[in-house]
């Protein structure tokens, strides 16, 4: 009797230990921007290969509530989520890479876990004792992990794995309490259901030529010194590596040389799972976070990636697209839309050349200052295929962003206006078209006669974070309504897409607009705000007034962007022709095995687009304006 007792108390602890949220912790050193975010993602990709569930966590160490406030300047785009949450453009790897619906609490920030205990101590939760970084602040980072690791975000199964990215680079001062925090949760929880990897650089000085392993030597020794052991090590370097450089990180970081990676620069990030997958990485996870993961592999392990990533290596033709901007001088500003365009490009076989052009030299005034940066923009404008104008706030190269829609609806140049892309063509066009002179939006002049873009009352009260209209909300087509944009969604009547703006399109001009060929094709489901305009008789004049970059992915191209590269290359209405497919005659000028491939490939597209709930995260609903905010 005393020994079932025994085998069923052992037995109940087998299950327990293995239904345990499992960690992997992946930290950053010698440089921040070393691709921690790429590697998480990776990591993620390979398990959910192995039909593990996963769910992925950033951390931010600055005060900042979140992402809202910054310049793109300072840390890239702003990611937007389903649930309206302004986070790290990290998240949006995430998002891309594992195709799952991450939410703002997925995003920690020091500003959010200080907000929250002084929120705790104001209301008297700790019972009058001195309130201190350690126990308290690490304890509500580690009850902030647990319990948004816990939360469901694709198909509403629980995660097993949740990866926790640590922004920063270690020895930080504001990163200190975060790696206490784990440092304490690894011993809580048991070293067996956390994992520790370290991303560090190996530099190849000019001088010498030779790869310089101290600094990750210097970073791994810090990371043991407060307190957690790295599992694996992963190098990253501009070219390969001799194995005699990972023998000797092995030697001195105490880590045996299989668990050095070393990830050269790639052709794409596509091929980071599959460099990682060729170290075994899911053979060591399994064994040290004991996940159960069948062996072998299936059939179709990876296969996707693999097409994909050889696919972006064979493809020759290119296709030319400028991107008329405000932050051109940081391409990380506009990540999820040059992302878009390359998955977009790359669903049809083409090679994505994408040129940055500062708006503001497009302006007569740069040609006064400067003539060389003005006729440069002018020239990258004329050679490309097609043009987009994304998203963004201000005055400054408002003038430049009118004049490029101006130049494509003249031109019968493709072009895709994106949030402030849309307004600006609104006011392009009012302009230019309808000759009211004076038209603007009241974020630059409050005090316009024609005011074609107005604030919206209810998102502009005095604090500015996270006060806009964000996140995912419905947009509604016009009934009988056949315009390309819809076609390219699938002749879906209704879509769901994320938001991030704080002016609208003016309601009282929309019927005088309309009158003279600029369509709106879809609005809000109250019918009041205009979501799509398209020109009438041109190849492809779309703007928008969502953020379809959000919700692109690399095996989904967001409809908005395939129209673009498709009118780009002449063969948008070939595609709309043969029901939102190409065949193998339209690949002429490729291989026949390209052509197969391709043909193949915008089949699944095609069927991607008739499944509401799996394009694009796109979604048919007639319930509601907004989800979940």
């Amino acid at each position: 009797m005393c020994s079932r007792i025994a085998s069923l108390v052992r037995c109940i602890s087998t299950v327990n230990k293995q239904n345990k949220m499992k960690y992997i912790l992946v930290t950053g050193g010698v440089i921040s921007g070393v691709g921690k975010g790429i590697i998480s993602s990776s990591l993620g990709t390979l398990l959910n290969s192995c039909d593990i569930p996963v769910t992925s966590i950033k951390i931010d160490p600055y005060i900042n509530i979140d992402a809202g406030t910054f310049s793109p300047y300072e840390h890239g785009e702003v990611f937007v989520l389903d649930d309206g949450g302004e986070v790290d453009l990290d998240l949006g790897n995430y998002e891309r890479f594992l195709d799952i619906k991450l939410h703002s609490d997925n995003n920690i920030t020091t500003g959010k876990i200080y907000r929250q205990v002084i929120e705790r101590e104001r209301r008297g939760d700790f019972l009058g004792k001195t309130v201190q970084v350690i126990p308290h602040i690490t304890n509500a980072i580690q009850e902030w992990v647990e319990r948004v690791a816990a939360r469901p975000v694709r198909n509403n199964i629980t995660p097993q794995v949740c990866i926790v990215e640590l922004g920063g680079t270690i020895g930080d001062i504001e990163g200190m309490p975060f790696v206490e925090a784990f440092r304490q949760l690894q011993y809580r929880i048991g070293r067996e259901n956390i994992c520790c990897v370290h991303v560090s650089l190996i530099p190849t000085p000019r001088s010498t030529g030779e790869p310089k392993t101290k600094p990750t030597q210097a970073s791994v020794r810090e990371v043991r010194r407060l307190g957690l052991t790295p599992d694996l090590i992963v190098c990253r370097s501009e070219k390969e590596v001799n194995d005699g450089v990972k023998e000797k990180i092995s030697l001195h970081c105490d880590v045996a040389t299989e668990q050095v990676i070393c990830i050269p620069d790639l052709s794409s990030i596509y091929h980071v799972p599959l460099i990682m997958d060729e170290h075994n990485i899911i053979d060591f996870l399994k064994d040290r976070l004991k996940l159960d993961i069948k062996s072998p592999r299936p059939v179709k392990y990876l296969q996707q990636w693999r097409d994909l990533a050889k696919k972006m290596d064979k493809i020759t033709r290119e296709v030319n697209i400028s991107l008329v901007g405000k932050y051109t001088k940081l391409e990380d500003s506009y990540t999820s839309v040059t992302k878009s365009l390359q998955h977009a490009a790359t669903s049809v076989d083409y090679k994505l050349n994408l040129k940055f052009v500062d708006a503001s030299h497009l302006e007569e005034s740069t040609k006064i200052e400067d003539e060389v940066k003005y006729y440069e923009a002018w020239r990258s404008l004329c050679l490309s295929d097609g043009v987009i104008v994304p998203g963004g706030f201000g005055s400054r190269g408002m003038t430049g962003k009118i004049l490029a829609a101006k130049w494509c609806r003249e031109r019968r140049k493709p072009y895709l206006g994106i949030c402030l892309g849309l307004q600006a063509s609104v006011i392009e066009f009012a302009r230019n078209v309808l000759k009211l002179q004076d038209a603007n939006t009241t974020e630059i002049d409050p005090n316009t006669k024609h005011k074609l873009v107005i604030d919206m009352p209810e998102f502009t009260p005095e604090e500015k974070g996270g006060t806009m209209r964000l996140g995912a909300r419905t947009s509604v087509f016009r009934e009988n309504d056949n315009s390309v944009i819809r076609q390219l969604y699938g002749n879906q009547s209704t879509i769901i897409e994320r938001h991030r703006h704080r002016y609208e399109v003016n309601p009282d001009y929309v019927e005088q607009l309309e009158q003279n060929g600029l369509k709106f094709v879809a609005t809000d489901v109250e019918g009041k705000r205009m979501e799509i305009a398209q020109l009438d008789n041109h190849p492809f004049y779309v703007a928008v007034q969502f953020h379809p970059e959000y919700l692109s992915r690399p095996l989904k191209p967001s409809p908005p962007f395939l129209g673009l590269i498709l009118a780009s290359v002449n063969k948008l209405d070939r595609f709309l022709d043969h029901g939102c497919r190409l065949s193998p005659r339209d690949m002429s000028d490729v291989s026949e095995d390209e052509a197969d491939a391709s043909y193949h490939g915008l089949q699944q597209l095609h069927r991607n687009c008739q499944v509401n709930d799996n394009c694009n995260g796109i979604h048919s609903s007639d319930n509601s304006e907004r989800i979940s905010k």
